[in-house]
């Protein structure tokens, strides 16, 4: 059976849902860890350096897959949502 239905690919909400899962694996981490996540991000965001973020559970190499600017791009985007 054939079907006529067109499936639309939403890449911005997949690359959206995958920024968010690997940043709740990181801020986890970071937690689990002692550390202030959002402190620690911040100068990851700013720095690019990657030494911000723990080895812990594999949140460097996680939030390594991630470009800061569709990082920083999904933070901004979730904030101003929620107006």
């Amino acid at each position: 059976m054939v079907t006529q239905d067109t499936f639309i690919f939403n890449g911005d909400r997949n690359k959206a849902e995958i920024i968010k899962g690997i940043v709740e694996k990181v801020y986890a981490a970071l937690k689990e860890k002692g550390y202030n996540p959002v402190n620690q991000m911040v100068g990851y965001i700013i720095s690019g350096d990657p030494t911000y973020i723990t080895s812990h559970d594999g949140a460097r190499a996680l939030i390594a897959q991630i470009q800061r600017d569709d990082l920083l791009e999904e933070i901004v985007k979730n904030y101003l949502n929620q107006f």
